[in-house]
């Protein structure tokens, strides 16, 4: 079942080191994932919370990296195996697209690229720094623009040593109601 290969991933790789964060990529996925339920997020938004750095746990032994800090473009990697695994087009597109947000969000908030923890901040120099005007105008028309923007912020707040985190078990109930629902 494609449910069982999907979370053995996590199983198997998420308690790696989580690119010289304080938690493994496995507890930062997780916290996402609360914080997303606890802001009263919908089933699809907890979800892409959830897997939006999976990309960095499926790529291939091969892929491109970033200098010690992760796939290069594990935003597309993760998105695509998603689709791949049968979920909405709007699951695969917030992780798609939570890099972007990044980007956006160095080029329309002044100081928001110095409140970045170090690691988040090095990832940026390969994933095209801040955007430019035009780029982030076109960002902004995006219709899960608030959404990608929401998932950017626990993104950056699910980093935290012992924090609270979603269940497994829990997070596979979502996916699965999610996988036959489509929501």
């Amino acid at each position: 079942m494609l449910l069982d290969s999907l979370f053995s991933v996590y199983e198997e790789a998420g308690h790696a080191d989580y690119i010289g964060e304080c938690v493994s990529q496995l507890e930062h996925m997780q916290q996402a994932a609360w914080l997303a339920r606890h802001a009263g997020a919908d089933d699809a938004l907890i979800l892409g919370a959830f897997f939006h750095d999976i990309g960095h746990l499926v790529a291939s032994a091969g892929a491109p990296q970033m200098e010690g800090l992760g796939v290069l473009e594990h935003e597309r990697v993760g998105a695509q195996y998603l689709r791949d695994c049968g979920f909405s087009g709007r699951i695969a597109d917030l992780v798609e697209l939570h890099v972007q947000a990044k980007r956006y969000l160095c080029f329309s908030r002044p100081g928001y690229a110095q409140k970045l923890s170090s690691a988040s901040l090095g990832t940026l120099a390969f994933q095209g720094g801040a955007m430019s005007a035009e780029e982030a105008r076109q960002f902004e028309l995006h219709p899960l623009f608030a959404d990608i923007l929401r998932l950017r912020a626990w993104d950056e707040a699910a980093k935290v040593k012992n924090g609270d985190g979603m269940d497994l078990v829990e997070l596979r109930t979502l996916a699965q109601k999610c996988r036959s629902t489509q929501c």
